[in-house]
């Protein structure tokens, strides 16, 4: 049974964010320099966590708008805000003015609307554009697992689409040129492969990271029935196979940055 989005807002802030996006901000901090932004805009902000981290990193004259999913999201975000009396402005909508950067977390965006994402982010820019995401090589051992699966299902007409899944994922030099055709300049891309961990095939499943967010972004061909039972005997595959890895997956997190040229 899906989540409702409270329940989902409560995993992301409590899982999600520390488990899966710390990944990529991380990668983002280690290699993002603000430089002399007035003012910032955070789009998929989640529970506001690295936004409310980056309000403490700068000056207090910059301002902070951040974009939350969702109205749960938005609710967790400002009440941490408030908690530490912290200024940065969330809404769920895009506040319709300029912004010196434009800064967004696409870990969730499906490769079909990341083109559309990306001209989205940059029509609300005046200098920079900064995106973090996963990058082609992500996930293949998951797919692999899913393609056995499927297979030992007898779902074969099913498995031809774990193939769409691996090919869509953009590469990094893709993504280069996507953000180079929508007038994006001086365009840098950073890479970092991170590894997720599972005891066992219940814990994989049954993640979070897996169950509530990926799994649903990817298994729209699926319907809930075959969904359950493709779950359960990707268990007992996992748990069955003799390799000591499979249970463990790697993610090519990526940052992309580049400049507004107006």
């Amino acid at each position: 049974m899906s989540k409702t989005e409270k329940e989902l807002a409560f995993l992301r802030d409590l899982y999600i964010e520390t488990d899966w996006t710390e990944r990529f901000t991380n990668l983002f901090d280690d290699h993002y320099k603000f430089s002399d932004e007035e003012k910032i805009l955070y789009v998929n902000a989640g529970a506001g966590n690295h936004a409310l981290a980056l309000r403490e990193k700068l000056d207090d004259e910059v301002e902070i708008f951040g974009v939350s999913e969702s109205r749960e999201l938005l609710t967790i975000a400002r009440a941490k805000a408030d908690a530490i009396q912290a200024n940065v402005d969330f809404s769920i909508a895009f506040p319709e003015q300029k912004y010196d950067a434009v800064m967004a977390d696409a870990t969730f965006v499906k490769p079909h609307e990341l083109k559309g994402f990306l001209a989205h982010l940059a029509n609300f820019s005046d200098k920079q554009v900064a995106v973090f995401l996963p990058s082609a090589g992500s996930f293949g051992e998951v797919f692999s697992l899913l393609w056995e699966t499927l297979l030992n299902l007898e779902m074969l007409d099913k498995a031809a689409e774990i193939e769409r899944l691996i090919t869509e994922i953009p590469t990094i030099s893709k993504i280069k040129e996507t953000a180079e055709n929508l007038g994006l300049t001086k365009v840098e891309t950073m890479a970092k492969s991170e590894f997720f961990e599972y005891d066992n095939g219940a814990a994989f499943v049954n993640s979070p990271l897996l169950e509530d967010f990926l799994f649903p972004n990817w298994f729209d061909f699926l319907n809930e029935t075959e969904m359950e039972k493709v779950k359960n005997k990707l268990v007992q595959t996992i748990d069955d196979d003799a390799l000591e890895m499979s249970s463990s997956f790697s993610v090519k997190a990526t940052l992309l940055v580049g400049e507004k040229q107006n």
